[in-house]
């Protein structure tokens, strides 16, 4: 056979022929293309159904708007009311409810230490009481303007017809209320930002540990296999689970430990963000060890012998060469786990969110909710201008991910140079 092989080379060109060693190369290469337009076409599914993800949310935190007032705010001043001083909007509240309710607004709180911005909201809410009759997404109010102007001719003829951006700066500083257009998402993204911080600072140093014990201090044993294993399916146990298990132990066992009682709160219960925090921990901490571990089995086990030839301890090594080196892999692995926690909703709903709350949270030990309940609490609404306003709120909590992301992601490249 070598020397059929020698011959075959020893021709004018001196190449051996394809067909010796490639039989099959078109059919392979047919192959190749087939799946590589597979994969292209599952890319561009993906991508096609993310962007009509984004156009279905975008179609509904603008449009055109039907307004109507109790009292037109065009009446009520020489100019907007956004550009009153305080003192005239707390004459024109009190000119228009009855005595009995100004008086009771004073006890609540009175108007001196109230800010502008809260006497500019106590006068939208009780005396030009905006509401909006009807709403039409984007695409309608694009496309469709005249029968639009028809339908309110119709159907709402002493409305005003207006372009409204759901998503606003006071949709970000307003709190919870009944009327879509007074609603606002600012107690919601307290209490998701007050819940991610405090998840992230338990549950990153413990994932990181476990993952440093059970790559460079845990033996072959069966005892860490079976620990290994039962980490590896946590990582895939439906996240209600977790909130059944947070409501069991945080909420009802650990009572007084969550609700405060222990540090002499006593305005609370165990529904607080410590609960929900701690019980989100539980839930993503499967998946920063699992990829802790693979970050730090990913060191070259040579820069481990180099250490401990220069005569470094073990924890030396670890601490000082392993860590580092896996930081970046780490980060990584906790971005992810973040993303996971900060849209989760099942948890939140058993443990005991509230759908309804219009007081800020103070601390770990307050009663909350978040922007996930908050959105599924709005679109559960028969009226249309919720689901408007439950997309605004979709499009706040992207924006929060994506910071919270990009903030990892900029530590993450920072470490990397760093190492580098």
């Amino acid at each position: 056979m070598s020397s059929i092989l020698r011959s075959e080379a020893n021709n004018s060109t001196g190449e051996l022929p394809k067909g010796i060693f490639m039989p099959n190369s078109a059919k392979r290469h047919r192959l190749g293309k087939l799946w590589r337009v597979v994969f292209l076409s599952a890319t561009v599914v993906g991508l096609i159904a993310l962007l009509a993800l984004l156009t279905d949310v975008l179609n509904g935190s603008w449009g055109l708007v039907a307004v109507q007032y109790r009292i037109d705010p065009a009446t009520l001043a020489d100019r907007p009311l956004s550009e009153l001083p305080k003192e005239e909007l707390v004459a024109i509240v009190e000119a228009n409810v009855s005595k009995g309710l100004f008086r009771r607004f004073e006890r609540e709180k009175p108007f001196e230490v109230r800010s502008r911005e809260e006497v500019y909201a106590l006068v939208e809410e009780r005396v030009t009481q905006e509401e909006v009759a009807h709403s039409w997404p984007l695409s309608e109010a694009l496309f469709h303007r005249e029968e639009i102007e028809r339908q309110m001719a119709a159907d709402f003829p002493d409305a005003k017809l207006e372009f409204k951006s759901w998503i606003s700066g006071a949709f970000l500083t307003r709190t919870m209320s009944s009327t879509p257009a007074l609603a606002g998402v600012r107690t919601a993204g307290l209490g998701s930002l007050w819940m991610i911080a405090l998840t992230i600072v338990f549950a990153f140093p413990v994932g990181v540990g476990a993952a440093v014990y059970l790559e460079e201090y845990a033996g072959r044993t069966w005892l860490n296999r079976l620990i290994q294993t039962n980490i590896d399916n946590l990582a895939g146990v439906p996240s209600i689970i977790y909130g059944m298990l947070g409501l069991a132990i945080f909420v009802r066992a650990l009572g007084p430990l969550t609700s405060g009682a222990v540090f002499g709160v006593s305005e609370s219960n165990g529904r607080t963000i410590l609960s929900a925090s701690l019980t989100m921990a539980l839930l993503i901490l499967p998946l920063i060890i699992i990829n802790a571990q693979e970050a730090i089995r990913a060191v070259p086990d040579s820069l481990r012998q180099a250490s401990y030839g220069l005569g470094a301890t073990k924890w030396q090594t670890i601490w000082g060469h392993v860590l580092p080196s896996a930081l970046p892999g780490i980060l990584t692995g906790t971005i992810l786990a973040i993303s996971r926690a900060i849209g989760e909703t099942a948890p939140l709903i058993v443990v005991g969110a509230s759908t309804y709350i219009t007081v800020d949270p103070q601390g770990p030990f307050s009663k909350f909710t978040a922007l996930p309940i908050q959105i599924y609490n709005w679109t559960s609404r028969p009226q249309d201008q919720f689901r408007n306003i439950a997309a605004a709120a979709i499009l706040v909590l992207l924006a929060l991910l994506l910071t919270l992301n990009a903030t990892a992601v900029l530590l993450r490249n920072r470490v990397s140079r760093r190492m580098g």
